[in-house]
């Protein structure tokens, strides 16, 4: 698994799951008001979905497809979306 911030343009992968920092993995009990699991999911990266980077320039945000929308992500949310690679 790596975070999804790391993939190459044009990379396929399937979203394994989501560290929202101090709470640990999402999934667990959360306290407060919408946090970064609640953020990402409302964008539909949720996981088992399938991602494909489209652009990641090394700074700025990332443009990946999901489905068949196109998603802008800011770097430093992407590095908290743990994906698995997907070939082909």
């Amino acid at each position: 698994m790596l975070p999804l911030g790391l993939l190459g343009s044009g990379d396929r992968a399937e979203i394994a799951g989501i560290i929202s920092g101090k709470q640990g993995a999402c999934g667990a009990a959360q306290k407060g008001s919408e946090d970064i699991c609640t953020r990402i999911e409302n964008m539909g990266l949720r996981i088992g979905k399938a991602v494909e980077m489209l652009n990641n320039g090394g700074r700025g945000p990332l443009l990946v497809k999901v489905d068949e929308s196109r998603i802008a992500i800011a770097r430093g949310m992407s590095m908290k979306i743990m994906v698995k690679r997907v070939e082909g």
